[in-house]
């Protein structure tokens, strides 16, 4: 998962955390606020009341010593003025009942003392609890939809936050690792950012590239100039043990030996060869000019390596179903990448087995399938074929040198061809070469 995907989840899930104890808590938020508020009012009122009676005397309200109390049309509202006998020191809010009239209605309810004319005197104000309630639920809705577009606000800026602090991120992995051709990087640039972190990872991996390119094309040189090399003394050496076997006086004893020696440089200069056209493909030393068509480089094959069939009485079957043309490919090449393939599929066979070859179109991509019934490749062994520097059992096991699949590997890099390998020990093998758009005429 990328990382923005999961910043997004993240800040998703935290700001629905959020929205559920928010939720849970909701009730008993605006509960309390509703309450403060109701007090507040009730307050305001208190002082009101009080400062009509300061202003006009208690006469204002209680004419002739008589008890005052009024209380608006739907009763959810009263205030009461009387003489206070018991002396309290009052001055609370708490819920009680009141019978109004005929109604028995629960309020929520301001007590208050107060002296005038040094007389003590009660005042209660309360507020109806059904008015009070019928206001939480109003304030639960508006209190929820604020909370659910700051919600989306918020996962909104977040997201687009995240975009913009991770772009040089994404460009440091499309462009630095993802849009690079291992181990061919091409040249640097610095990515735009003000973020310490990222310019950092951006020099590491450019320190790190530089290594790797350039160990990657010692080796390349290495590879290169050693094959050069060998090739004169093995040729010299070659023509002395041919000059050698013109001799008269040559024993039968020594001619075994010479033959030893030669197959011995036969097989040295195999090796060589191979490892300076690996060299070649990889240094990008061939040209791409030639366009082929699928059953024609077959064919070439088959007239090439038919013998080895027959040596092993292999029944060999191919199957065009779709024929396609090869542009711009170079065809000495695809002929060697095929002759390793279907030779490989000949040696590690059976006496008597199969091999089948198949040219197919599959959805937009054309498809050239190679399967054997041979002795397959074990599910250890099948991650490192393509691996110059490792020689697998069935290379010992058939004296080979193990390099056929690393030149196969390399001549489909050089044209984009992408190759799939499945192998059961024992059962076969079946290698899929798929062909890229553009090398298809």
């Amino acid at each position: 998962m990328k990382l923005r995907t999961k910043l997004t989840f993240f800040n998703a899930i935290s700001k629905l955390v959020i929205v559920t104890l928010f939720v849970a808590l909701l009730p008993s938020l605006i509960k309390n606020i509703n309450r403060n508020y109701t007090d507040s009012r009730l307050r305001k009122q208190r002082d009101q009341v009080l400062q009509t009676i300061k202003q006009n005397g208690i006469k204002y309200y209680m004419e002739d010593g008589n008890s005052y109390a009024g209380y608006t049309p739907i009763k959810d509202v009263y205030v009461s003025i009387d003489r206070d006998t018991l002396n309290e020191d009052l001055d609370d809010i708490k819920n009680e009942v009141r019978k109004v009239e005929a109604d028995t209605i629960q309020y929520r309810i301001l007590s208050n003392n107060f002296r005038v004319d040094k007389k003590n005197y009660l005042l209660e104000i309360g507020i109806s609890l059904d008015t009070v309630n019928e206001r939480t639920g109003p304030l639960q809705n508006i209190a929820f939809l604020v909370l659910l577009v700051m919600v989306i606000l918020t996962i909104a800026a977040d997201q687009l936050y995240s975009d913009y602090i991770l772009r040089p991120l994404g460009f440091i992995i499309k462009t630095k690792l993802v849009g690079s051709k291992f181990p061919n990087f091409g040249t640097y640039k610095k990515v735009e950012t003000s973020t310490d972190d990222f310019l950092l990872l951006d020099v590491s991996i450019h320190q790190m590239v530089q290594t790797i390119e350039s160990a990657f094309q010692k080796e390349r040189e290495f590879i290169s100039n050693a094959s050069h090399e060998l090739m004169t003394p093995i040729s010299i050496l070659q023509s002395k043990i041919e000059n050698m076997f013109e001799e008269e006086d040559v024993a039968d004893e020594l001619k075994v030996r010479l033959l030893e020696m030669q197959r011995i440089l036969n097989r040295l200069k195999s090796i060589t060869k191979t490892l300076l056209l690996i060299s070649q493909i990889e240094n990008d030393q061939f040209l791409k000019e030639d366009n082929i068509r699928i059953s024609s480089l077959l064919q070439e094959v088959y007239d090439e390596i038919s013998i080895r069939l027959q040596d092993k009485n292999i029944n060999y079957e191919v199957n065009i179903k779709d024929d396609f043309t090869l542009v711009n490919v170079n065809k000495f090449l695809l002929f060697n990448l095929l002759f390793n393939l279907i030779n490989n599929a000949i040696k590690y066979n059976k006496e008597s087995g199969t091999i089948s070859v198949e040219a197919v179109k599959e959805n937009t991509a054309y498809v050239v399938k190679i399967v054997d019934t041979g002795i397959g490749i074990s599910s250890d062994d099948l991650p490192f074929i393509f691996n110059r520097f490792k020689k697998l059992r069935q290379s010992l096991q058939q004296d080979s040198f193990g390099l056929g699949l690393p030149i196969v590997k390399s001549i489909a890099e050089f044209h984009h061809i992408k190759i799939e390998v499945e192998s059961l020990k024992d059962v076969g093998s079946t290698f899929k070469l798929v062909f890229a758009g553009t090398t298809i005429g």
